[in-house]
């Protein structure tokens, strides 16, 4: 996982709501993730109200594609939060703790893939679904789902609480 912590991060805050934070930030998002440069390059072009409508067609329709991990693999959400709690993090805000966003930003902070790895079939599935759709996003779940090890190369869950 060494050096993806900043791709982690900025892959974070590419797939959360894009407010005048996130547009605040391109910029730097652009230039401290390389692997985000086609997504940060669209997101500078496209109109505020565009970008909006079109996160909330990709990730909150009917036929949206879920960034709740939960979901592609029935886990429960209390998996994660005992995961964040066991390394001193708690979730604050309204989203659920298997939000996607909220998995790479404990990544980025603590270096522990687990959450990553143990889901990375819902994360595949997830990025082909983009893909297939055509959304930019996809080439920001691409960018994660490369950073992960080769399924067999996987280990075992060694910071489980």
């Amino acid at each position: 996982m060494p050096g993806f912590e900043l791709l982690y991060q900025a892959a974070a805050l590419c797939l959360t709501y894009p407010g005048d934070e996130f547009r605040a930030r391109l910029p730097l998002l652009r230039e401290a993730a390389p692997q985000l440069r086609e997504f940060a390059d669209h997101a500078a072009v496209t109109e505020p109200r565009e970008l909006a409508a079109h996160y909330l067609q990709v990730f909150e329709s009917a036929d949206g594609h879920s960034l709740y991990l939960s979901r592609w693999r029935g886990f429960s959400p209390d998996r994660f939060q005992e995961l964040y709690s066991s390394h001193g993090l708690e979730l604050t805000g309204e989203e659920l703790p298997d939000f996607l966003p909220a998995v790479l930003e404990f990544t980025a902070r603590t270096g522990n893939t687990v959450l990553l790895t143990e889901h990375r079939a819902g994360l595949e599935r997830l990025r082909s679904g983009l893909a297939d759709s055509g959304t930019p996003y996809a080439s920001v779940v691409d960018a994660v789902y490369a950073t992960l090890p080769p399924a067999q190369e996987q280990a075992a869950p060694a910071d489980t609480p």
